[in-house]
């Protein structure tokens, strides 16, 4: 699917899909529940519908109680032997180590770039921890539990989803078990499992996130939880309003835990400005200047970071272009080779990438089946001197089915 969006102005409000970080994590939770737990507020993605398969494959019960609202009877007790993660590198990472607490061999699968997508990090630890792996180092993976707890170390510099998935099923564990990591990176995100896990009763210790003491024998309490608005995705309506008008993401917790509630720091320093509640946030053009942002614990903000870059008179500097390689596409290369077709002036500077201020073109971008080069390329648009094809645009569902639609309302009628 191609999409045209033409320069526009934007105005008005849009309530942003919920936070799939915090959803998959509370369905996995649910799965491991002994009971009934109520999820309200769950707005189905192509990454959350994966997770939800994988929950029923692995013995969940799911009801709809309402339009986004969900009944999730838990235990864990697997019906299939192979469950299927789609592209979703969460998924794949954070439920193997959960199907690894069964005592019957398990294959973890995906599709599309997941299965380029390494999970060699995952062997040794869950080996150390008494589980059978078989794999080369990317999917397909087959596991055989059961995960028994113990130590072990595990390195999380290319990503922190495996370290969220031994999190989430150590707990249940007949030993306690002691985790240390080595180079802990998205730190943010691991705060958010801590976080979700404390709500259905589960108890984890931690040394600034370089070391967990995990308490085996645990029990997942049923809970009813509400889950909040994303960030990411606010991200890019949010940076639209700051370079072409303005906008308010409505019912959005600004106390969040999630990595990318840090776009409000960044979009701070470029000068926008930002009127924030408890439960809804405002950005409202002004001149725009270049501005230093450290995105190595929040990775998903480069490509929407850079077109707001490009947006701001000066030079801004992002650091953390080395967690950008293992993504959807290699986030880096994307947005080099594809911005540029616009007239974005983009270099790199080791770990950091540097964006030069610039009036941006029409032209034609490939998404390179990422949602969000395509969610930033259809922002970059608004500014341009023409209008702009996005190609593969259809990557969107990945996290935000309705982006189009809601750009849409936002842009001011001529």
């Amino acid at each position: 699917m191609n999409k045209t969006i033409n320069p526009a102005q934007v105005a008005g409000e849009v309530r942003l899909p919920c936070s799939k970080s915090y959803a998959q994590r509370a369905l996995a939770a649910s799965l491991l529940c002994e009971g009934e737990t109520t999820l309200s507020n769950i707005e189905l993605c192509d990454d959350t519908s994966y997770a939800m398969d994988v929950i029923t494959g692995l013995g969940a019960q799911i009801r709809q109680t309402d339009n986004t609202e969900y009944t999730i009877k838990g235990g864990l007790n697997p019906i299939a032997d192979t469950i299927n993660t789609g592209e979703s590198g969460l998924a794949t990472r954070l439920f193997t180590p959960i199907a690894a607490l069964y005592d019957k061999s398990i294959t973890i699968t995906g599709k599309g770039t997941m299965m380029r997508r390494p999970i060699g990090m995952m062997i040794d630890p869950l080996r150390n921890l008494g589980v059978q792996v078989e794999t080369d180092g990317y999917l397909p993976i087959t596991v055989k539990g059961p995960l028994t707890g113990g130590e072990t170390t595990v390195d999380a510099h290319v990503s922190s989803q495996f370290l969220t998935g031994l999190l989430m099923s150590l707990p249940l564990a007949q030993q306690d078990t002691i985790l240390q990591v080595e180079q802990p990176n998205s730190l943010p995100y691991l705060a958010v499992t801590v976080d979700l896990a404390s709500k259905f009763r589960i108890r984890m210790e931690h040394n600034g996130f370089k070391e967990f003491f995990i308490p085996g024998g645990q029990h997942y309490a049923p809970a009813k939880l509400h889950i909040e608005g994303d960030w990411s995705c606010a991200a890019f309506m949010l940076v639209a309003g700051a370079i072409a008008g303005e906008v308010t993401a409505r019912a959005m917790n600004t106390l969040s835990l999630q990595a990318d509630i840090a776009i409000i720091e960044a979009l701070t320093k470029a000068g926008a400005v930002i009127i924030t509640t408890p439960n809804e946030i405002t950005v409202r053009y002004r001149e725009l200047n270049g501005f230093d942002f450290d995105a190595t614990q929040r990775p998903d903000l480069f490509p929407i970071l850079a077109v707001l870059g490009a947006n701001c008179e000066g030079t801004t500097r992002i650091r953390g272009v080395n967690r950008l390689q293992y993504k959807e596409s290699n986030r880096a290369e994307a947005i080099y080779t594809e911005f540029s077709k616009l007239g974005m002036r983009v270099e790199f500077d080791e770990d950091i990438m540097v964006i030069h201020g610039s009036q941006l073109s029409g032209g034609t971008v490939d998404s390179c089946s990422d949602h969000r080069i395509a969610m930033a390329a259809a922002i970059a648009a608004l500014t341009a001197t023409g209008p702009v094809t996005i190609t593969n645009a259809q990557a969107v569902t990945k996290s935000y089915p309705r982006f189009w639609e809601d750009l849409e309302t936002l842009r001011v009628k001529q």
